[in-house]
């Protein structure tokens, strides 16, 4: 009679000590694990169930402004430092680690409308409602020293925006204008013009430096070179946008938010109809800042809530908002791509996760193989129902919950309305029009 026995060496699995890893035998082979895809899809469900049980964005709020956040700066050189410029002209050099004020400047009376740092990060410029523009050492001044300027242009008009190039001592502003600036100069090196009433916002291109973009008060959008004697081109859209970005990886892209409660990613060298179309938000939206590696960009809104959208996603993976904040007004990326910077209304600025369920602080190498793991697991079932649906689901403040079911019934009674009217009319006379290209109106050369 022949007995067949497992024989195995206890070296192979037992533990010398009680703080060894248990020791597991593996057979890889996927004809002998028939059960190693329900395991995964298992272990990818509870991921993600975990995803949201420790998904607690809210970081801390730094306290200190006397009225509303009107501008925030970050520095290029240094991710431990904000500057936050305030509705009563105040600016506020804050360090992030320890939330504490490193000091304060009275820089202007009234509004604070703009403010960018320089490239080498030791100078930061302000502009506001006093027709100034002002150039202020990012150091605090001395015990016993005023804090004064170290140089100052008085303009003939209010200036509502401004921006420093990337590489050189040169930065643009904007109000009945665009002006190119030297800073050895007090007057503009460069001024474009192209009928219209106000500029709301100027950007420099981080790739392509010589390229900048302004959005103005007759809804275009439009592009500068600054070797060119006039503006490039311009796209007119249904709505006015109020703030934009570009892409720092990819030179041509850059995102605008717009009054419609939308944002556009447009590429530059076709004008004619956005990239993408990003749609959550249920108010105008008032900021947009990019990620440092270019995959995803944050908003912030009038509807008091800031959201997190993939750049080729046309819905937001992540919304953010408190009982207390109001309309959001500014908002920041960090250069190390872990935290957004939000500035509100009612005088706080808030630091939050920019992955809401994110471990700060070292991570062991384990920990961070099993969220490797993780991650890998919850991206191969990401398409699965139930996955998908508790990955996707966010608790809404109950007046936004109820804003986006009204809009959505708007916008299904339009489509049943153009449908209609297609039906009961000539083949042909009711052309179908893209979404993308329903909210511009005509491009400019």
């Amino acid at each position: 009679m022949k007995v067949k026995v497992l024989c195995r060496n206890p070296d192979d699995y037992v533990r010398e000590t009680s703080k060894d890893l248990q020791r597991v035998p593996r057979n890889y082979d996927p004809t002998l694990n028939p059960f190693e895809v329900p395991r995964e899809y298992a272990r990818a469900l509870n991921a993600t169930k975990l995803d949201r049980v420790f998904a607690k964005p809210f970081i801390a709020a730094l306290d200190g402004h006397r009225d509303g956040v009107n501008c925030m700066a970050k520095l290029p050189t240094s991710l431990s430092t904000l500057l936050s410029g305030s509705c009563d002209g105040e600016v506020k050099v804050w360090n992030l680690p320890t939330r504490k004020c490193l000091h304060t400047v009275q820089a202007h009376e009234g509004f604070v409308r703009g403010m960018c740092v320089r490239f080498c990060g030791t100078s930061f410029f302000t502009t506001g409602d006093d027709k100034t523009i002002k150039q202020w050492k990012m150091e605090a001044p001395g015990y016993g020293e005023e804090e004064e300027p170290l140089n100052m242009i008085l303009g003939k008009t209010v200036y509502t925006g401004i921006d420093h190039h990337w590489k050189e001592g040169t930065f643009a502003t904007c109000g009945q204008q665009v002006d190119i600036w030297d800073e050895e100069r007090s007057s503009p090196i460069r001024t474009f013009t192209w009928g219209v009433d106000s500029v709301s916002c100027v950007r420099f291109n981080p790739i392509e430096a010589k390229l900048l973009a302004s959005c103005a008060s007759d809804r275009s959008i439009v592009l500068y070179d600054m070797r060119e004697s006039a503006p490039l081109q311009k796209v007119i859209m249904k709505l006015r946008s109020n703030a934009l970005c570009w892409n720092p990886m990819e030179a041509y892209i850059f995102t605008c938010a717009n009054e419609d409660y939308n944002l556009y990613t447009y590429d530059m060298r076709q004008l004619s109809s956005p990239v993408v179309v990003h749609s959550d938000h249920v108010s105008a939206v008032l900021d947009v800042d990019y990620s440092p590696t270019g995959k995803e960009f944050v908003s912030a809104s009038f509807d008091k809530t800031i959201r997190i959208f993939p750049k080729h996603q046309t819905r937001s993976r992540e919304v953010y908002h408190t009982k207390r904040m109001q309309h959001v007004i500014c908002v920041k990326w960090s250069m190390d791509n872990k935290y957004v910077m939000t500035g509100s209304d009612e005088m706080n600025i808030r630091l939050w996760k920019a992955n809401a369920s994110e471990k700060l602080g070292l991570l062991t190498p384990r920990e961070k193989q099993a969220q490797n793991y993780s991650q890998k697991l919850k991206d191969k079932f990401q398409h699965h129902p139930q996955i998908r649906r508790i990955a996707r689901h966010r608790h809404l403040p109950k007046n936004i919950y109820n804003l986006r079911k009204e809009m959505h019934i708007m916008k299904e009674a339009r489509r049943r309305k153009e449908l209609n009217v297609r039906k009961h009319s000539k083949p042909g006379s009711v052309p179908f029009v893209p979404e993308r290209k329903k909210h511009v109106v005509t491009v400019v050369e």
